[in-house]
């Protein structure tokens, strides 16, 4: 199957999508924070990013995204994020400031995880 990194600076996230993506037979690798996730990007060679957005700072996902297609990172990126609940703001995929295929707010289902995943990994 596919490789998978997921960026989330929660523990418990991490635990239960790795749990969800592994059981379907994705490779799952992670990391804590933007600047361990940067890394793990170009060791790891992820078919697909899973990324939250308020880390160690309130838009590190955000800035991690950007960083990512301005490097020529070309596969694709979940935001999967609290973001909209906890701001009241809404958020969606813009190709400059939040250059992802798709978002996806926490909690989120297993089942809506998985469908995603599968549709940005065809």
């Amino acid at each position: 199957m596919s490789k998978i990194l997921v960026v989330d600076d929660d523990p418990d996230v991490v635990e239960a999508v790795t749990a969800f993506l592994e059981r379907a037979g994705h490779v799952v690798k992670s990391a804590g924070n933007r600047r361990e996730g940067m890394t793990k990007v170009g060791v790891e060679k992820p078919d697909l990013i899973i990324l939250d957005v308020m880390m160690e700072e309130p838009d590190d996902g955000f800035a991690m995204a950007q960083e990512l297609r301005r490097d020529g990172f070309t596969k694709p990126i979940l935001m999967l994020t609290s973001i909209a609940r906890v701001t009241g703001l809404s958020y969606g995929v813009d190709v400059s400031t939040v250059p992802v295929d798709d978002f996806v707010e926490k909690p989120v289902t297993p089942a809506t995880l998985l469908e995603k995943v599968a549709a940005l990994l065809k």
